[in-house]
């Protein structure tokens, strides 16, 4: 018996990296995995193969059921076929990993409106609107008294949760995907969703460049990614995991420090004392990468 049996498993991204790796991996659980890419190159712009394919012959390969996906999941009717692609092909949808996204990294005064609005719309409204029309169906399906055990598996980064010089639209918009998986928690758990994110770690196309000492393999994160999006992650949600070779962290976010509170309105001269006195009394925020 696998962790997943019976499951129904969509994972976008999912032809090449971090994306493939769970797929195999959800699939050698016993899931019944849509794979999605659109198979574009590192920029998100059209490459000449479609990986989508070559994942799903793995996956049949080695004895397990597996469909393709090549919709664009940054637009609605994308979105809305991948939902309908797993339900119309295996009946159901159990959990939902966002994996799909690209970089295009200059430094702030260099970088365009075009690529900052690219980056955004694959990592921002590639995780929303996906898990926006899963979470439509799920509701539906618990309003009709069908029991649901849903789980989504969004993807930050460490770029999202502490900085990245060079690659500011890339961190802003794996920051917005964790605030996106806070609310996303909190509003469909009434539902039977429970919705995390990762912090993945892996070297990747997307990162041998940047971190080109990354050692630690897709491979490696994958368990983590499974588990959640299993049954077995009952009553884990709204956290956020960074995964990196062996080592898992559940990361923690804001939380208040230091505090003064007059009482009364401050002159800009009495708020500037008091902060540098709270400042004083915080914690270090540890260092933006590449600083």
């Amino acid at each position: 018996m696998g962790l997943c049996d019976e499951r129904v498993v969509i994972v976008t991204g999912a032809g090449r990296g971090l994306g493939r790796a769970h797929a195999l991996a959800f699939a050698a659980e016993g899931a019944r995995v849509v794979v999605n890419d659109l198979g574009v190159g590192l920029d998100g712009r059209p490459g000449p193969d479609g990986p989508a394919a070559l994942v799903v012959e793995e996956i049949r390969a080695a004895g397990g059921e597996a469909v393709a996906h090549g919709g664009d999941i940054a637009t609605t009717e994308g979105a809305a076929s991948l939902v309908r692609t797993a339900v119309d092909t295996f009946g159901r949808l159990d959990t939902l990993v966002n994996n799909a996204g690209f970089l295009r990294d200059r430094m702030l005064v260099n970088l365009d409106e075009d690529d900052f609005d690219a980056v955004m719309r694959v990592h921002v409204k590639g995780h929303f609107l996906p898990l926006r029309h899963a979470a439509a169906h799920w509701r539906a399906e618990s309003k009709a008294g069908r029991p649901v055990t849903a789980r989504v598996v969004n993807t930050t980064s460490g770029a999202g949760l502490l900085g990245s010089v060079g690659q500011g639209n890339y961190a802003a918009a794996k920051a917005g995907i964790v605030g996106l998986t806070l609310v996303a928690a909190a509003e469909m758990g009434r539902y039977g969703v429970q919705v995390n994110a990762i912090a993945p770690a892996a070297r990747t196309r997307m990162t041998e460049q940047t971190f080109a000492g990354l050692a630690a393999l897709p491979e490696d994160v994958s368990p983590l990614v499974v588990w959640l999006g299993s049954a077995a992650s009952a009553g884990v949600t709204g956290r956020v995991f960074e995964a990196e070779g062996g080592r898992l962290t559940v990361m923690e976010g804001w939380h208040p420090g230091p505090t003064a509170d007059k009482g009364a309105r401050w002159t800009p001269a009495e708020a500037g004392e008091a902060a540098l006195k709270l400042l004083a009394e915080a914690t270090e925020p540890r260092p933006v990468y590449g600083a």
